[in-house]
């Protein structure tokens, strides 16, 4: 079974380019296995960043499920960069489907971004689907 994780954040529409990778990928509802990954930087956050993080789940999930792709979620509370390594290494996943922003080089180089720096982070393979640009 090939083992994908797939970190949630709060947009639908990144979740759902997530997803579409995942089931365009050959043989995805025989032999491919995703876990839906949601890590909430901080404990007392996490009641409210939930409800809209798992909305954009929910819509991976669906697209998933429609695929018959096997899916299980996962949570986690910390920075998201570690905890995405962390649990990537805990399942050994062979992949990692990212769903990216689209930032100024200027910001990018300034602030850094989750998706930087779990590149940086892991030795596993790691796609970065498409996103719409960030907010300000």
């Amino acid at each position: 079974m090939y083992e994908i994780l797939m970190p949630i954040d709060t947009s639908e529409s990144r979740g759902r380019k997530q997803a579409a990778f995942v089931t365009a990928l050959p043989g995805a509802s025989e032999s491919i296995h995703v876990s839906l990954l949601y890590v909430f930087d901080d404990e007392n956050k996490a009641e409210t960043t939930a409800p809209r993080q798992l909305s954009g789940g929910n819509a991976a999930f669906k697209r998933l499920r429609e695929a018959n792709v096997g899916i299980e979620q996962v949570s986690r509370i910390g920075k998201p960069a570690e905890q995405i390594v962390s649990v990537a290494e805990e399942l050994d996943a062979d992949l990692l489907v990212l769903g990216g922003r689209k930032h100024s080089p200027g910001r990018s180089a300034l602030f850094g971004s989750v998706t930087q720096s779990v590149i940086r982070q892991t030795e596993r393979p790691v796609t970065v689907t498409g996103g719409e640009a960030a907010e300000t």
